[in-house]
């Protein structure tokens, strides 16, 4: 039985990343940009099997390479709604662990903040930033993803992502994208960034 990509629930309601996020601006991503990004991976998905099955030819580049595009989105926006949850007060801030380790590597967790923040926000056209960690050198580095499949790290673990593509911000900043990303602090999942980190850890070996 061919198994295909859906679309993952939030682990909130909509509403619960206000202000930061309206509700508004939450469901058209989710329910429409990252739908379509499900919907184009299966297509294309389902022309690769199509064209096995009948042994007829396919232009298997230009089908590869919107696979890629639509499994990128797919993938990184999985990450993002799992990455954040609603506000709390006094929750900004990493725990004790992962702080150590942001400390080690950018100097201190401000300063890996504004580093995240400028990758964020200096994207060229539509993409992410992330902060990502290397096996072979068991150092955390910061990606800026053009699109959703270019410029990425090879087999590199990714802890934390933002989607900077303006359909995830437009509707609350319009082209505001840094007070976007000044917002997005307010709402990370440190918690889930922290295992993300142990388990890339451990991974690593």
């Amino acid at each position: 039985m061919t198994k295909y990509y859906q679309l993952p629930k939030l682990p909130y309601d909509y509403e619960d990343l206000e202000p930061y996020i309206s509700r508004q601006q939450l469901m058209i991503h989710h329910q429409k940009h990252h739908q379509g990004y499900v919907n184009g991976a299966n297509t294309a998905l389902e022309k690769l099997e199509e064209s096995r099955k009948n042994n007829s030819g396919l232009d298997l580049k230009a089908i590869l390479k919107d696979l890629s595009f639509n499994v990128g989105g797919q993938v990184l926006h999985s990450l993002f709604w799992q990455n954040m949850n609603s506000f709390q007060e006094g929750n900004d801030q990493p725990g004790s662990d992962l702080a150590k380790a942001l400390k080690s590597e950018f100097g201190s967790v401000k300063r890996f903040k504004q580093e995240f923040s400028q990758a964020a926000v200096t994207v060229e056209g539509s993409g992410w930033g992330a902060l990502a960690y290397c096996r072979q050198t068991k150092r955390m580095l910061l990606m800026q993803i053009e699109k959703h499949n270019l410029n990425l790290y090879p087999d590199f673990k990714i802890l934390l992502v933002l989607d900077i593509w303006e359909h995830a911000y437009y509707l609350d900043y319009q082209n505001e994208r840094a007070k976007f990303v000044d917002g997005f602090w307010n709402v990370v999942n440190w918690d889930k960034v922290a295992k993300r980190f142990v388990l890339a850890r451990q991974i690593s070996g």
